[in-house]
C-alpha cells in the first residue's frame, strides 16, 4: 500500500488512534481508524505506541508516522482516562519532554535517566551542524578579547598553595 500521512490524532471516546492519508495510487484523501484495545490509565504509553505501530494491520498505514508522535498522542488519552485537561495533559508531556538545567541527573533512577539522555542526543542531532548544511564551515577560529585580567577560581588555590 503506497500512501502518505498527512495527519494524525486521538479520539478519546471510544479511544482509538485516526490517520489521515493520501493514497498516492489513486490521489485522494482518506482517513484510517485504528481503535486502542486494552488501554488503561495506567498502560505504558511507549509499549501501546509499539504494538500499534507493529501491528500488520496498521503497519503499511504507520510507516511515516514516528513512534514519539504516537507516543505523545497515547500520553494525551492517558491523561484524559486520568480526568486531566487538555491544558494539564499538554503542560506534563512538556515537562517530560524537556531537560531542566538544574535538575541532578545522579539522583534519577535508570528509566529516566535513560529517558533525558535520549532527549539530549535528539536535541544534539537536531542542533548539529553537518556538512552537507548550508552554514557550514570547516576550521573556524575565534578570537576571545583579553582586555580584562583572568580572575583566577577558587578551586585551584590551595594546590598552588602546597606545591
Amino acid at each position: 500500500m503506497m500512501c502518505t500521512a498527512k495527519k494524525c490524532g486521538i479520539r478519546f471516546q471510544p479511544p482509538a488512534v485516526i490517520l489521515i492519508y493520501e493514497n498516492e495510487m489513486m490521489g485522494k484523501s482518506r482517513q484510517r481508524i485504528m481503535p486502542v484495545r486494552n488501554f488503561s490509565k495506567y498502560s505504558d504509553c511507549s509499549r501501546a505506541a509499539e504494538q500499534l505501530k507493529n501491528n500488520p494491520r496498521h503497519k503499511g498505514y504507520l510507516e511515516q508516522v514516528s513512534l514519539k508522535q504516537l507516543e505523545k498522542l497515547f500520553s494525551f488519552l492517558r491523561g484524559y482516562l486520568w480526568g486531566q485537561s487538555l491544558a494539564e495533559t499538554m503542560e506534563q508531556i512538556q515537562r517530560e519532554t524537556t531537560i531542566d538545567p538544574e535538575e541532578d541527573l545522579n539522583k534519577l533512577d535508570d528509566k529516566e535517566l535513560a529517558k533525558r539522555k535520549s532527549i539530549m542526543d535528539e536535541l544534539f542531532e537536531k542542533n548539529q551542524k553537518k556538512k552537507d548544511d548550508p552554514n557550514f564551515v570547516y576550521d573556524i577560529e575565534v578570537e576571545f578579547p583579553q582586555d580584562e585580567q583572568l580572575q583566577s577560581c577558587g578551586w585551584d588555590t590551595e594546590s598552588a598553595d602546597e606545591s
